[in-house]
């Protein structure tokens, strides 16, 4: 009997799929897997039955004996199940249907120039800056925080606080540090939404407060949930993006030759890095048979959709990096619990990539990406600095 595959998988370059994955994915759609911490699980790795999995309520993250549940590693949000196994469908509806009003092409469009112009600032201060300089600092982290900081009416003086809490929440080694900082986040949201409510603004946090309905407890909850999502993502895409163009020098200079490609080229700077394994965790709900193989009712289900958005069935040469590519990756998800945030997430990433490369047209890495070092002590990866110089 062959034994489970190990995750995470050995990942030589932060760009390319693992070696072992890509072997995985030519032998199944299915595998046997044993997390990090040790659990057995399923991993699912092409892009037909993931895409259909992320839409099966079948699958959830709740599950019926959550203190015996598999786990994919030690953080307190993500590494196990969440939410009450009964009421998870229902719940998981209020939720979206508190957010998703927040992140409506409405207030998208009315964001967008807030977004442009500090974008626009970032990118002046790096101009001005010594060479070699950490984009990564200089525009990956502090943009994406700005933005959520204006969005939730959140102080971006409080910045390097939460984002310690966010950091050690999602620490995915010890359970302890990751449980603190979980309630150090909520313990922040609760003084946020206390103060809210004695004096609202125009902010999401102040719309929460003044919804019929929601207590202060909810409102904190939500709001850390999208301040800890709304920033951390989005900095390692701007990150893993700005690298994969820079490696592919054609591509870089193929959006400098044609600024009207930027969305596109989102999309593909979203669906080519590749993955360490693992992706998003479900808890089998009941009894089911995913390409033929059984499984059991709390089994850990992986759906990789890393790796499904290298599916060779789907993206011709998917590790070809392709900004006119047109195939429809997973990278938010799909279904019912397709992300809320998508929409602002690639507004933030059209500013950024629409204006980095008419303003460093030269940019290129100040190291070879195999010295970079990607983050694997808490749940979104990402680069720790990303060296760049260009010719003034």
């Amino acid at each position: 009997m062959v034994s489970p595959a190990q995750l995470p998988f050995e990942q030589p370059q932060p760009l390319q799929v693992p070696p072992r994955l890509r072997v995985l994915q030519s032998q199944g759609a299915v595998h046997r897997v044993r997390t990090a911490v040790g659990h057995d699980a399923w991993l699912v790795t092409d892009y037909a039955h993931v895409r259909e999995l992320l839409g099966d309520d079948r699958l959830g993250r709740s599950h019926p004996d959550p203190q015996n549940a598999a786990r994919t590693g030690e953080s307190a949000l993500f590494g196990g199940p969440l939410g009450d196994f009964v009421t998870e469908h229902a719940d998981h509806a209020r939720m979206r249907a508190l957010l998703q009003p927040h992140f409506s092409p409405k207030h998208m469009r009315a964001l967008r120039p807030r977004i442009d112009a500090l974008t626009a600032q970032l990118l002046d201060q790096l101009a001005t800056s010594e060479t070699p300089a950490d984009l990564h600092a200089a525009v990956a982290v502090p943009l994406p925080i700005l933005v959520i900081c204006e969005l939730l009416g959140v102080p971006y003086d409080d910045r390097d606080q939460f984002r310690a809490w966010t950091e050690a929440a999602a620490n995915i080694n010890d359970r302890s540090i990751s449980e603190q900082g979980l309630g150090n986040l909520f313990g922040y949201g609760m003084r946020l939404v206390e103060a809210k409510r004695q004096e609202p603004g125009d902010d999401v946090i102040s719309r929460l407060c003044a919804t019929d309905g929601v207590s202060t407890e909810e409102a904190a909850m939500l709001s850390m949930a999208l301040l800890f999502a709304g920033h951390e993502t989005t900095v390692v895409q701007i990150g893993m993006g700005t690298l994969l163009l820079l490696a592919n020098p054609d591509q870089w200079n193929a959006l400098h030759d044609d600024p009207g490609l930027t969305p596109n080229a989102v999309e593909e700077i979203l669906r080519a890095p590749g993955k360490g394994g693992g992706g998003i965790p479900r808890y089998a709900r009941t009894d089911m048979e995913i390409d033929g193989v059984g499984i059991s009712v709390g089994d850990l289900v992986l759906l990789d959709n890393g790796a499904a958005n290298h599916d060779p069935a789907v993206f011709a040469e998917p590790d070809r990096v392709d900004i006119t590519r047109q195939a429809a990756h997973l990278t938010f998800g799909h279904g019912l619990r397709y992300c809320i945030g998508a929409p602002l997430a690639r507004m933030e990433l059209q500013a950024v990539f629409s204006q980095l490369i008419s303003c460093f047209p030269t940019m290129r890495l100040a190291v070879p990406a195999e010295g970079l070092t990607v983050r694997k002590d808490v749940l979104t990866g990402g680069l720790t600095a990303l060296p760049v110089t260009w010719d003034r």
